[in-house]
């Protein structure tokens, strides 16, 4: 996993709520169990017509989105089934941080094991910074997790919340597999002790 320290972006606006992991990657994307190629799909069913055709006015089809870095959502961001998929998608578009006033537990915690920071403000400052993001091109944001702060285009700042071992798992780039292998020599020590004393096993 990529390590996450600061991000520098254009930000999509999504003022919707109760987005859930349906329409973020629809259920016939499901078959795969790799993380990458979910980006095309993501939000299908609201970037695509029925013959496949970009839906213009949807934002990420916007030439001025295209390549955001950072979702502004609605609360309950994320709700719906526990699909890891959903995050995948995200990431894979390249969206490495999504800021709603509230996200669903499941897909909250799947961000953080895939590489997305979630950030919870509460509603006035989401509304300020989807103001911001309405800007298109010259809404770029800055997210410094170091730091704990997003400046925005004017140079305002705001701070936010995130679970101290949270952050240092993103800071340091370590998903569930990242962390066990830390443990590695004890792993193999166990291993060893083991196998000499119980070799039938």
């Amino acid at each position: 996993m990529d390590k996450f320290t600061t991000i520098q972006g254009v930000a999509a606006p999504l003022p919707m709520i109760n987005v859930d992991t349906d329409m973020i990657i629809p259920k016939q994307f499901l078959k795969t169990i790799k993380r990458t190629g979910l980006g095309v799909n993501l939000f299908d069913e609201m970037r695509y017509d029925d013959n496949g055709d970009e839906i213009a006015d949807f934002v990420l089809n916007k030439p001025q989105y295209r390549g955001a870095k950072i979702l502004v959502a609605g609360e309950n961001f994320g709700c719906g089934s526990s699909r890891e998929h959903a995050p995948w998608a995200i990431k894979d578009f390249g969206i490495s941080c999504v800021i709603a006033p509230s996200f669903a537990d499941i897909f909250y915690n799947n961000c953080f094991k895939n590489g997305i920071l979630p950030i919870i403000l509460p509603q006035e400052q989401v509304d300020m910074l989807m103001d911001d993001a309405s800007r298109g091109s010259n809404a770029t944001l800055t997210v410094d997790l170091v730091q704990q702060e997003i400046t925005g285009p004017d140079g305002g700042t705001i701070k936010f919340d995130v679970d101290p071992f949270r952050k240092h798992c993103l800071l340091e780039g370590l998903d569930d597999i990242g962390l066990t292998l830390q443990k590695q020599d004890n792993i193999n020590s166990f291993e060893q002790q083991m196998s000499a004393s119980r070799p039938w096993v």
